[in-house]
């Protein structure tokens, strides 16, 4: 199953969600504002990963962030489609 780390704060997270609700694709979504080690889980990816340079040389936060059944991460959660 697919895990998603955002917050519904953010536009992109909602997307995310509503998209994969509407086509049946099983996930969690991992909501930083319901548990801080959600968020500590990311921040330690998103500050040793290389995937997240351009968004910190940015300013970015990186989310959603989905993490994939094999424990791979991407930030394109339309890849993650059927």
């Amino acid at each position: 199953m697919l895990k998603v780390y955002g917050t519904m704060l953010c536009k992109d997270c909602v997307a995310c969600v509503e998209k994969y609700e509407q086509e049946g694709i099983a996930f969690t979504f991992c909501d930083f504002k319901d548990d801080l080690d959600y968020l500590k889980k990311f921040l330690k990816l998103r500050d040793a990963d290389p995937m997240f340079a351009d968004i910190r040389a940015h300013d970015g936060i990186g989310i959603p962030c989905v993490e994939k059944e094999d424990g791979s991460f991407t930030l394109d959660w339309e890849s993650c489609l059927k």
